[in-house]
């Protein structure tokens, strides 16, 4: 039995996590796997804790390094606890049997980095899968012409040097798998697996958290996820005040999530008087519970983001949800317009925004066409039962 370490600096903790998801179903094909991560949750900002009802679901071992954590996505204090864990990562190697496969999760990029270099110098198996560009992301934060390309140097050259040392390459989007392909040598093709959702595990959890409540003549715009820089929720909030400045109030905003901007975003809407609850984090059960009773989902991503494929399309998805959509990435526009399963608009134009919910919250036929051409997606897509076939067979051989 090979023996197949994943590392990943970021998990969710639970089953529903793309790793975790993974480590478990190689475990059932018979490979002895370990899933290595940290004991700082990313998410929570405080000491992962995972459930021991949680644990048993696992089919594998899992270890958490020490990392000291941080309170702020964007700061020293985290690239210093980065830098940590990383540390960790190499002291807890030197101590392991090699693997006979390292599968490592990309970024953090101090973390992904011990790992390469640990595989190149004992010629082991290393294949990553890049959820996300490093230092691309920060540089949509933090764009200043020439002096951000030099501040985030390094970190691009750390990158570069991961994706080339891989043995194969994976990525949660064709986009992704592409840029680390530009400095790769040794693979020549890259493979795109969305991060995609168990479909079987979705249904079950949305039926046994329905949720019942909703008034029969509102219409629930829904958003999940983070609540951060990378999301435009205000050009939302200010399309929805163009709705409800024309008459239309019955149409309500439902935020699930969390992040640094909660609070901004919450007092603009109640300051624009548009109709919206913030739920704040919620457990995954009960917020499928909530987003298959919404009827319409947003995508506002900001302009310049790096994001490609991302978790909550796949959530959308697989609740059957058109999408209105503002990202500019063109994979996801192009899936829109491919499956006709939502509307692509303008970024950052309230105007044009408006105009394309309007259009769905009118024709209660085109939404009910979306729904099914957007749940024919999560089928095709983002099942994992059927897309997660295509990591186990690249470690296999």
């Amino acid at each position: 039995m090979k023996d197949v370490l994943v590392i990943a600096h970021f998990i969710r903790g639970t089953i529903e996590g793309r790793f975790e998801y993974l480590a478990n179903k190689l475990a059932n094909e018979g490979f002895v796997v370990e899933l290595v991560t940290t004991d700082f949750s990313h998410e929570l900002k405080r000491r992962r804790q995972i459930e021991e009802k949680q644990l048993k679901e696992f089919q594998f071992h899992l270890s958490m390094l020490h990392e000291p954590g941080y309170t702020k996505n964007i700061s020293v204090n985290r690239f210093y606890s980065h830098y940590v864990m990383g540390k960790s990562l190499k002291k807890y190697l030197k101590n392991r049997k090699k693997p006979d496969i390292i599968y490592c999760g990309v970024p953090s990029l101090d973390v992904a980095k011990i790992a390469a270099e640990y595989a190149r110098i004992h010629n082991i198996k290393f294949i990553i899968d890049v959820q996300d560009l490093w230092p691309e992301a920060f540089k949509m934060i933090f764009h200043v012409p020439i002096i951000s390309d030099v501040v985030f140097y390094p970190m691009k050259r750390r990158a570069d040097y991961i994706y080339s040392t891989a043995d194969k390459i994976i990525a949660v989007s064709k986009t992704y798998a592409n840029r680390a392909l530009r400095v790769n040598n040794k693979c020549k093709d890259g493979y795109d697996v969305f991060l995609g959702i168990d479909l079987t595990h979705f249904d079950r959890l949305t039926e046994l958290n329905k949720f019942s409540n909703k008034p029969k003549d509102e219409i629930w715009i829904a958003y999940i996820g983070t609540l951060g820089h990378s999301y435009d929720i205000t050009v939302v909030v200010d399309a929805l005040k163009i709705l409800k400045n024309e008459g239309f109030k019955n149409i309500k905003l439902v935020v699930m999530g969390d992040g640094p901007l909660k609070s901004k975003f919450e007092d603009y809407a109640n300051q624009q008087g548009v109709y919206s609850k913030f739920t704040g984090r919620l457990e995954y059960s009960k917020m499928v519970g909530i987003l298959k009773a919404c009827d319409i989902a947003v995508n506002p991503i900001s302009s310049g983001a790096a994001a490609s494929i991302i978790n909550k399309h796949g959530d959308y998805a697989a609740a059957g949800l058109p999408v209105v959509n503002t990202q500019e990435s063109p994979e996801y526009r192009s899936l829109v317009d491919e499956y006709q399963m939502g509307l692509n608009c303008k970024n950052n134009n309230a105007e044009d925004l408006a105009k394309k919910l309007l259009s769905l919250c009118k024709d209660e036929s085109l939404r009910k066409l979306m729904s099914q051409n957007s749940r024919r997606l999560a089928e095709d897509k983002f099942d994992r039962s059927k897309s997660y076939e295509k990591i186990s067979d690249l470690i296999k051989y």
